[in-house]
């Protein structure tokens, strides 16, 4: 295992305030304070998350799948929109090459190596369920991309340019995807600034600088889509009640601390 130094249970506290989102930067105001963990939630976390769950009979195995309820959603009939029906729906496929769990028909454990790796090949449904766990929800997508971009309109958590020693992306030639493949993740916190076998990082301002599809609580988001995302990382965020938030490819836990009364 390559060990980062990154702790996984570590948070931050993101101000309430206005920021500019998405690729035209569009002013956007969040108007409450909210904590979200720095970085994703790791193999080792989700496979407790999983032990636990199993033990309490909130989702069960269905051959290699982990199913769990969902009360389901309101049809509107859109356009391309998928009816989500209450029932069982797919949290994690055990069975897939790209995870990183084994299951022995009695206990989820992480394959030797990967603990610190983000979580992989987690549906919209399993995520929403893991920040369920934790007392919380899925962050909204202002909430996150306010917590990755920050206020004052730089492209990178880190700035204006982006070098392949700074984040894991398709075609970076990082270390993880000459040796397993362009689609590989690489250990919470690797890009911090130190060497690792030669491969030299830059310090960068997230420690989750790393390829993400997230998956959000649906915040402008079609329900179409919960069937489909698949979350290669998972992660939560706190209101003080909790929030939770969980990636699409990876991301992170977080806290919302609701606004005064």
């Amino acid at each position: 295992a390559v060990e980062t130094g990154a702790a996984p249970d570590s948070w931050v506290t993101v101000p309430a305030g206005e920021f500019l989102m998405g690729q035209h930067d569009h002013p956007t105001m969040i108007d409450h304070d909210y904590e979200i963990m720095v970085t994703d939630v790791t193999n080792a976390q989700y496979a407790d998350y999983l032990n636990a769950a199993l033990a309490a009979g909130t989702v069960s195995l269905a051959g290699d799948n982990v199913m769990g309820y969902y009360p389901g959603d309101e049809f509107h009939a859109g356009r391309h929109e998928e009816r989500i029906e209450a029932g069982d729906w797919l949290h994690v496929p055990l069975n897939d090459e790209a995870i990183r769990l084994n299951w022995d028909n009695s206990i989820v454990t992480v394959k030797p190596g990967w603990e610190n790796y983000p979580m992989t090949m987690v549906t919209w449904f399993g995520a929403r369920a893991y920040c369920e766990s934790v007392g919380g929800r899925l962050p909204t997508e202002a909430e996150w991309e306010k917590a990755a971009r920050g206020t004052d309109n730089r492209p990178y958590p880190w700035g204006y340019e982006i070098e392949r020693e700074n984040a894991n992306y398709l075609g970076s030639h990082d270390p993880f995807e000459e040796s397993f493949g362009n689609y590989s993740a690489t250990p919470i916190g690797f890009y911090n600034g130190k060497s690792y076998d030669g491969y030299q990082t830059l310090d960068s301002a997230s420690p989750t600088a790393s390829m993400i599809w997230l998956a959000t609580c649906g915040n402008g988001r079609p329900t179409s889509m919960r069937a489909r995302t698949i979350a290669i990382c998972a992660g939560a965020a706190k209101p003080t009640m909790k929030v939770t938030c969980v990636s699409g490819c990876a991301t992170a836990l977080g806290r919302i601390t609701p606004p005064p009364a």
